[in-house]
């Protein structure tokens, strides 16, 4: 059955300004850092991409490395692209990166020209792509100048293989310098994705500051601490959880008792609010308007929708602030 999206897709989603650029980004973006890998299941990888767009998530965020195996995700992209939204691109920003491996010797890592250019081609071949809206550096590299990351970013835009780029996990110093290295190049910095939650509030100390002075974006990425800030955890470790996985970012070792007690703690006062923890959560990083979009994850359709009322509550009173940081900082 051929997809038609929602005519309504736009009607209850809110867009925030990316710093003082001309795009907009939904208060909530669709990341495919997992379930779109060549290991998972593409009719549920359709159906959340369909999902996220008739319910107005016009951003799709991806990168070289996504999968397993690597480049998996942008190869499931690509192929839903090609099944569902040919005639619907240009309402689309769709976005990846490059910094961590992807291939054998020396030039398969980090950021140096060599490999950023190389794999924009490959991430753009593997979508079936002229373009990306945003490319972004994945990392900071320290041992390549950063002026040749920021130049390679730069051309990527005079070649129009990508509309604008941005940075993810650049710590204040970093943002500072690239920042204004690309202004004087003259494709500025449209963005910044960083890891943010309740659990993980690092760059509260002087980036969200930074980006909003320069008027740059802030993308938050793991909103949810990888699923702590969800009910999964009220209890202790669920039996299928990333936590108890070898190979995740989770590790038991994280989800102690003291952490426990202030999800439940957290999930109280999510309660008293109408809203599911996951709710709060994403709600509380979109609080202030320093961050422009949280990104979510899902793996169920269900969960996405239950991530979007998060717009029905996007407000918080000084109590609930108050409470919330006592809890976050026992």
């Amino acid at each position: 059955m051929s997809y038609q999206p929602s005519e309504k897709r736009y009607d209850e989603m809110q867009y925030n300004r990316c710093g003082k650029s001309g795009i907009k980004l939904p208060a909530l973006s669709l990341g495919l850092w997992h379930n779109f890998g060549g290991e998972d299941t593409f009719e549920n990888a359709r159906a959340l991409i369909q999902r996220a767009f008739d319910l107005g998530i016009t951003h799709f965020d991806l990168a070289n490395n996504y999968g397993p195996p690597p480049g998996s995700a942008e190869e499931t992209f690509g192929r839903i692209l090609k099944k569902d939204f040919q005639g619907y691109r240009d309402e689309m920003i769709i976005s990846t990166k490059a910094g961590y491996d992807m291939w054998p010797g020396p030039y398969g890592n980090w950021g140096s020209r060599k490999y950023l250019i190389s794999s924009l081609d490959q991430s753009l071949n593997r979508m079936g792509l002229d373009y990306v809206d945003i490319f972004y550096h994945h990392r900071p590299d320290p041992e390549t100048p950063l002026e040749e990351t920021m130049m390679a970013l730069d051309q990527v835009v005079r070649q129009g293989k990508a509309l604008y780029v941005g940075v993810s996990n650049y710590g204040t110093e970093e943002s500072k310098k690239a920042i204004s290295i690309l202004r004087e190049l003259g494709t500025p910095l449209v963005i910044n994705q960083v890891a943010y939650s309740m659990f993980n509030r690092w760059v509260e100390d002087g980036l969200t500051s930074l980006l909003s002075e320069e008027g740059v974006g802030c993308i938050a990425f793991v909103p949810l601490a990888q699923g702590l800030l969800t009910n999964r955890y009220l209890e202790g470790i669920p039996s299928d959880s990333r936590a108890l996985k070898s190979k995740s970012f989770l590790n038991k070792d994280d989800v102690t008792e003291e952490v426990i007690q202030k999800v439940q703690k957290l999930n109280t006062i999510a309660n008293e609010r109408g809203q599911s923890l996951a709710q709060m959560a994403l709600a509380w990083v979109l609080r202030e308007q320093k961050v422009t979009s949280a990104l979510i994850g899902a793996s169920k359709v269900s969960q996405i929708e239950e991530n979007i009322a998060t717009l029905n509550n996007l407000e918080f009173s000084n109590e609930e602030l108050s409470l919330i940081d006592q809890i976050l900082k026992k």
